[in-house]
């Protein structure tokens, strides 16, 4: 069978609340019938951050709204609107809204079999699995 097309609306999909301040909505899945790629977007409220975190494959990452600051593999790096990470597989990085403003990144993972490993606990899950639980965003 082939895969047909998809046209996403983020406000309409499940979010997954990953804890500390930030929300995931998966966009580009399996689930739609992609083979090869993975991405969403995650929302961060003010001062909000992630886990230090590593994944198996690479990874890109832009700022969409608002202003992040990067760690990748211990160095920080302010970032703006449109600013775009590439990290190879198996660097340590996260995400920081250091702002009192809400902050918002779009990502892609190259394999649609993308894992994170946290680096804190060495805990290693399928970005699948964490998405599984993506709990349906309330509307205002």
């Amino acid at each position: 069978m082939t895969a047909q097309p998809a046209i996403l609306r983020p406000g309409e999909l499940k979010t997954n609340d990953r804890g500390n301040g930030a929300r995931t909505t998966p966009l580009v899945t399996r689930k739609c019938g992609s083979t090869s790629m993975i991405n969403g977007i995650t929302a961060f409220d003010p001062g909000a951050a992630i886990g230090l975190h590593k994944h198996n494959c690479e990874e890109s990452v832009m700022v969409i709204e608002g202003e992040a600051i990067a760690e990748i593999d211990g160095v920080q790096h302010r970032l703006g609107t449109n600013d775009t990470t590439w990290i190879p597989a198996n660097v340590p990085h996260r995400f920081i809204n250091p702002t009192d403003r809400p902050m918002r990144i779009f990502w892609v993972y190259a394999s649609i079999d993308a894992t994170r490993t946290m680096i804190a606990t060495g805990e290693e899950r399928s970005i699948d699995a964490e998405h599984e639980g993506a709990l349906k965003r309330a509307h205002p």
